[in-house]
């Protein structure tokens, strides 16, 4: 019989989402390599940004992942950069996530793997997160992201913000990386009918945890200028223990406060089944659903 394989995910995210060709050229180390394959990308313009997703065995995904990320080094200078969405560093983050006969204490290894190597070739400052921090301050992303790439210079200097591995001072057009193993999350955004920035700001902080919303859900306000309409852009980091129908309907509760309407949501890279079940089964009233119901999971592979 043969050896059931090791596989893994990575979901990095590069600072481009505008330049089609930039992100061409980041995504091809990804392309016609034995042992990974390039599920996804997708670049979103008002967040500027580009996410993809890949999986594979460790050694070919962890050398694919250190190309990619000098190729993005060399085509992104964070200094013209400028998006909605929170950003540091022209390669943002880095997670590896456990997908089959993979250990989480095996992600962590590959994910101080790849950070050594990254900071080592490209002289890249470089921070460990969620799982693989070493401190329990960086195992939140948003912590390691605060002050975005215009205050990195100065923080990075602060004793207790200096990278786990590179040089304590910012790369000058890449900023800094986070690159960390972590657990499946739901990249999930809720759209309103306003423009009004500020009406998605005050209902991401009722509903993100460390304002006191629900938990497992990070949140921000988000402006999509070509569109006229705001948004609650959300990182849903358990969705095994807070549901996408929950959020999505406390939404819609503090929505109506303001007097506005979700006009639609989406999902930004890939999902897992599990977690739209729950919101179907949730939406349809179905009683003891399970997913051994769901067809595609009792396919042998």
């Amino acid at each position: 019989m043969a050896a059931i394989k090791k596989i893994i995910e990575c979901v990095p995210n590069f600072s481009e989402g505008r330049d089609l060709k930039k992100i061409e050229k980041i995504v091809e180390p990804f392309r016609g390599k034995d042992g990974i394959k390039l599920l996804d990308y997708q670049n979103d313009e008002d967040h500027n940004r580009a996410v993809v997703t890949v999986v594979g065995a460790p050694e070919p995904l962890k050398a694919a992942i250190i190309e990619a990320v000098g190729v993005a080094i060399d085509v992104i200078d964070m200094r013209q950069h400028q998006g909605q969405h929170p950003r540091m560093g022209a390669v943002d983050v880095v997670p590896f996530i456990p997908v089959k006969n993979i250990s989480p204490q095996e992600a962590v290894d590959i994910s101080r793997d790849v950070a050594v190597k990254v900071a080592d070739q490209y002289n890249l400052p470089v921070f460990l997160y969620e799982k693989s921090a070493t401190r329990a301050q960086r195992q939140n992303l948003a912590n390691i992201r605060k002050g975005q790439f215009e205050g990195m210079a100065e923080k990075i200097k602060q004793p207790e913000w200096s990278p786990d591995f590179g040089p304590a001072q910012i790369h000058p057009s890449a900023g800094v990386t986070a690159i960390g193993a972590r657990m499946p999350l739901v990249a999930y955004n809720v759209n309103l009918d306003t423009g009004n920035l500020e009406i998605a700001d005050q209902i991401a902080k009722k509903v993100r945890h460390i304002s006191g919303g629900l938990r497992y859900c990070k949140g921000i306000g988000i402006e999509l200028k070509d569109r006229g309409i705001v948004q609650v852009s959300m990182n849903m980091t358990d969705y095994t223990k807070t549901a996408l129908y929950r959020v999505f309907e406390l939404i819609k509760i503090e929505a109506r406060r303001f007097g506005v309407n979700v006009v639609g949501s989406e999902i930004i890279g890939l999902v897992p089944m599990e977690a739209l079940t729950d919101s179907a089964a949730y939406y349809l009233g179905l009683e003891d659903f399970s997913m051994e119901q769901v067809l595609e999971t009792r396919i042998w592979e």
